[in-house]
Formats: C-alpha cells, sequence, structure tokens
C-alpha cells in the first residue's frame, strides 16, 4: 500500500471504537498527504458510500434566540458577548410548523431547531415535544439542539420520535478551555452518550478559525471517529467573527486547511454525512466546490443560520446548476 493510500482496510463502515480506533498520528498523515492524493482518497471513499452529485439539504431555525449564559467565544447568544442581540421567548409551535411547512416547499428534507440554552428547562420540554412530533408529521426528519440533555430529556425526545440530535464538540479537548469555561469537553461527551443511549442519532461537528491549530482539527475529528458509534451527521463550520463577541477579531482559517478537514472527516467517518456549514457566505464558489468534491454532502439553505447570514436559496440554487449537484432525496439522507 502505497503513502497516499489509507489505511483501516479502506475504511471499513463497520469500524468502531476499540482496537481499530484511529490514532491521531494515522490521521495526521492522512490529513498532510498531498492535497491532490487527499482529495483523491476521500472522493474514493465517498463515491463507495453516497451519490457524488446530491447534497442533503437543511433548515435551522433559532426557536429561542439569545440569553444564553454559556461563555461560548464565538456565540453572538452568549450574555457574556455584548453583541447587542435581545433575547427572545420560546416559540410558539404553530409559527415553528408554518416556518417548516415552508422549508419542506423549497426542498429541505430535515428540520433543525436550535435554542439558546444551557440545556433545556423540564418545564419546555412539552412545548419542545409538540414542535418534534408536528415537524415528524410534515413528513421531514427532525433535529433539535438545545444544549446539555439529561438522560430523562433524551429518552422524552426519543419518545417523540426526534431523528437527531445536535451537540457539537467545537474543537479539541486541548484547546478547549481556551473557548469556554462554564462546561467542559467531558460535559459535551456526556450529553453525546445520554443521545446515543436514547436511541437518537447524534448530529456532532466543530468550528474552525478560532485561533486553534490544524493539529487540533484533527484531534478534534479523531474524537468523533471514535466515538463508540460515529455521529450520523458531521458539521463542520467555519468561524463567522460576531462583533462583540470575544473572537471578533480571529484570523480567518485558512481555505486549504479547512479542506482538508473536510476530507479528513470524509475518510474517517465515511458514512457519515458531513455538513458544509456556517461560514458559507464568505467562501467562494470554487472553495464550496472543493468543500463538495473533499466529501462535504449536506448543507444549511435559507438566509439565515441562528443569528448569522447564510447564503441564499438563488445562489445555492445556481452553484448547484453549475456545479451538476442536485438535492438529496429524503429516503437518501436516512
Amino acid at each position: 500500500m502505497s503513502e497516499a493510500q489509507v489505511s483501516k482496510s479502506e475504511v471499513s463502515p463497520s469500524l468502531v471504537r476499540g482496537s481499530e480506533a484511529w490514532s491521531v498520528s494515522e490521521a495526521k498523515k492522512i490529513y498532510n498527504l498531498p492535497f491532490n492524493d487527499l482529495l483523491f482518497q476521500a472522493q474514493t471513499i465517498h463515491r463507495r458510500h453516497f451519490d457524488p452529485n446530491s447534497v442533503q439539504l437543511s433548515r435551522l431555525l433559532s426557536i429561542k434566540t439569545g440569553g444564553c449564559p454559556e461563555d461560548c467565544g464565538y456565540c453572538s447568544q452568549s450574555v457574556h458577548n455584548p453583541t447587542g442581540l435581545k433575547a427572545s421567548k420560546l416559540m410558539e409551535v404553530e409559527r415553528v410548523l408554518a416556518e417548516a411547512r415552508k422549508a419542506k416547499a423549497a426542498g429541505a428534507t430535515r428540520y433543525c431547531m436550535g435554542a439558546a440554552w444551557r440545556g433545556p428547562k423540564d418545564r419546555d420540554m412539552d412545548v419542545i415535544v409538540a414542535m418534534v412530533e408536528g415537524v415528524r408529521s410534515l413528513g421531514m426528519e427532525t433535529c433539535m439542539t438545545l444544549g446539555m440533555l439529561s438522560p430523562l430529556q433524551a429518552e422524552k425526545l426519543a419518545d417523540a420520535g426526534l431523528d437527531y440530535y445536535n451537540h457539537n464538540i467545537d474543537t479539541s479537548e486541548r484547546f478547549y478551555s481556551e473557548i469556554i469555561s462554564t462546561r467542559t469537553f467531558a460535559d459535551r461527551l456526556e450529553t453525546l452518550a445520554n443521545v446515543r443511549e436514547a436511541g437518537i442519532k447524534v448530529c456532532a461537528g466543530g468550528i474552525l478559525g478560532m485561533g486553534e491549530t490544524t493539529d487540533d482539527h484533527i484531534a478534534m475529528l479523531v474524537t468523533l471517529a471514535n466515538l463508540p458509534v460515529p455521529p450520523e451527521s458531521v458539521p463542520i463550520n467555519m468561524l463567522i467573527p460576531i462583533p462583540g463577541s470575544k473572537l471578533e477579531a480571529a484570523a480567518p482559517v485558512d481555505p486549504i486547511d479547512f479542506i482538508r478537514a473536510i476530507a479528513l472527516a470524509r475518510i474517517l467517518m465515511p458514512m457519515t454525512h458531513v455538513r458544509l456549514s456556517a461560514g458559507r457566505n464568505d467562501m467562494s464558489d470554487e472553495m464550496q466546490a472543493l468543500c463538495f468534491f473533499a466529501g462535504a454532502n449536506s448543507i444549511f439553505v435559507g438566509d439565515t443560520l441562528l443569528t448569522a447570514d447564510n447564503p441564499g436559496e438563488d445562489h445555492d440554487a445556481r452553484l448547484f446548476r453549475r456545479l451538476g449537484l442536485k438535492p438529496m432525496a429524503l429516503d437518501a439522507a436516512e
């Protein structure tokens, strides 16, 4: 096997944590391959498990904005960051369902709902359950991101039929405390374990461009790949520097480094949907095209992501036409 070829028996889809877990040194060797070799390996693996010209479309709605007690340095919704964002109350169920109907009509197959909380309060769970049940009744996949979950809360969401729970680990364990002090890296992993134990699919990724190193990119992806079951969805975000946030002056991540991270995610987690997530507004069409070639096969559509700008649907439609891409059907996205 040549240096440019990937180990782990060409990344068996049955790979789980244990004797076959990825090491950081193995992942680093892959990440540092010549760029063309890296992309070739990633695209080869991608084609083995997915239609290379299909991209899953998701829509994200902020169902409760601002006022979050966490001090995440990147976030516009933290009370610790003077970004000028006003806190709102939890949306009414019918308003959420009306937005979900619009998203479905525009081609989205997964509807993601996010609340700016450290974790949901038990008094809010009945409303959250009603949102999940209502969106599922429209024939869409459901995803929630509500902060940390207890085992009982995860079970309640599972009973409601929640398909995915998003809880990003954000970065490597080494760099984590540089960005967040109000919860630990272990807290993140505990919520992911609670979600998985309840039978909900996991959506977990991170953010690039917060001042971390490429070694942190690699370590973050190895952590995700070596979970007992790798996440079914991995969003890779490019930092959007928010005025008033701790990271408002962060230097942008190098585009080639970002594409390398997408390719490594695809190689380490062959069966996972890799989502090109926040930051697309600042990516050229050419950079996005290379991300799709490297194995990204999911995006958020719509003008906003929670509180940040996102390319509009017209722009995405034009880009898809230029690249010969098509929206992924729901049955293929499951």
